[in-house]
């Protein structure tokens, strides 16, 4: 089940059901599994409850890195950097999502270096740089084409492709 029911075109934001998420978040409960670490962060970023989520994104990192994959020490990371956007740190972010998307290029893992480059061009969106947003847009775009990606996931690119480039324009404008 999907708790994505779109994303705000202004802020790039995901839309979700809150009623939802909490109960999903309830369900959950202390499960100390990995998916179950990376589900609560997820659904505790979204609720705007970002303390508990970076505590937990920190645990998780911790956990890949002791019992996961490298695939899922990146798939941390990049959850992590995503709480550190939304707490407005975001340099911390931008440097994370930068080592995982090498990393992940480096190994040829496109759907991972994607996933970081939509949220490194998000965190350059919200910092205002949205030039730089754009080409991370593009780039995010076109690996996951390369790695067969759901229509979903090709018109969140898409759509923060777009979004980028109006707010381009409208810098543009004002100057």
């Amino acid at each position: 089940m999907s708790y994505i029911h779109g994303y705000d075109p202004e802020t790039l934001r995901e839309k979700i059901d809150q009623r939802q998420c909490k109960a999903r978040l309830e369900e959950i409960g202390e499960q100390r599994s990995l998916p179950a670490l990376l589900e609560r962060v997820w659904l505790l970023k979204v609720l705007d409850r970002l303390e508990d989520a970076l505590v937990i994104s920190e645990q998780s990192v911790r956990v890949a890195r002791m019992a996961g994959t490298r695939r899922d020490l990146l798939r941390s990371r990049i959850l992590h950097a995503s709480v550190q956007q939304a707490r407005g740190a975001y340099a911390a972010a931008e440097h994370e999502l930068t080592t995982c998307a090498e990393e992940a290029e480096g190994q040829n893992w496109a759907a991972i270096a994607a996933f970081a480059y939509q949220h490194r061009g998000k965190v350059r969106f919200d910092a205002g740089d949205f030039d730089d947003a754009r080409m991370d847009f593009k780039r995010a775009l076109f690996l996951r084409q390369e790695s067969g990606a759901t229509d979903e996931q090709l018109e969140s690119s898409l759509l923060a492709i777009d979004a980028a480039d109006r707010r381009r324009a409208q810098t543009s404008v004002a100057s």
